[in-house]
């Protein structure tokens, strides 16, 4: 019988590249699961929070959105406003310390390249948005006390313009292996502590 502590990984394509990494290196310690789809926008998060985490009770949730809630049409508004975005986070950590005892930890969203990303998408996303989800996002989980887990950081200190495809957004091999050793260091942090 299994008795590893479940962590459950909610991130959009980012965490899709690093989780295989996060996994590998909890092996032995804890089973990682996130769901086959990306987590999308934190509309989409919120909805699914009780099939994605809820109902199987882990020992810890990292979860993250922000990438598809601050995305734009050329010229447009986000796609999901900053306040509203504010709204849905605090919901998002509130249910999952609430329903699990704390066990969760929010997760920063990583640096972007604006420049190539208007290049190679049919949309924008913009670094000042970027920060200002973060602030946001960093203010409500600090207010409720949830650990943060800055891979905004983690990226801008190796270099984001070595780590980003030229799509300005996704990673590199190298850069999706740094984010799940930085992932696995905090999960394996909290679960230690807890």
């Amino acid at each position: 019988m299994n008795n590893l502590p479940l962590v459950v990984l909610i991130g959009d394509s980012i965490r899709m590249g690093y989780q295989g990494y996060v996994a590998s290196q909890l092996a032995g310690r804890a089973e990682v699961w996130a769901p086959k789809e990306n987590g999308g926008d934190s509309r989409k998060v919120l909805a699914h929070l009780d099939s994605w985490a809820l109902m199987r009770r882990p020992g810890l949730v990292h979860v993250n959105c922000g990438l598809h809630d601050l995305k734009r049409a050329f010229g447009a508004e986000s796609a999901v406003s900053l306040a509203e975005y504010e709204r849905n986070v605090r919901q998002i950590l509130q249910k999952l310390q609430r329903e699990l005892n704390g066990a969760v930890v929010w997760a920063t969203t990583t640096p972007v390249d604006e420049t190539w990303h208007h290049q190679n998408k049919s949309f924008d996303r913009l670094e000042a948005d970027v920060e200002a989800y973060n602030a946001s996002a960093c203010a409500v989980a600090i207010d409720l006390g949830v650990p943060i887990d800055d891979l905004f950081a983690v990226v801008e200190r190796e270099g984001k313009a070595r780590l980003l495809t030229q799509d300005g957004v996704h990673f590199t091999e190298e850069g999706s292996q740094l984010l799940g050793r930085a992932v696995a260091e905090c999960i394996w942090g909290r679960l230690a502590d807890r």
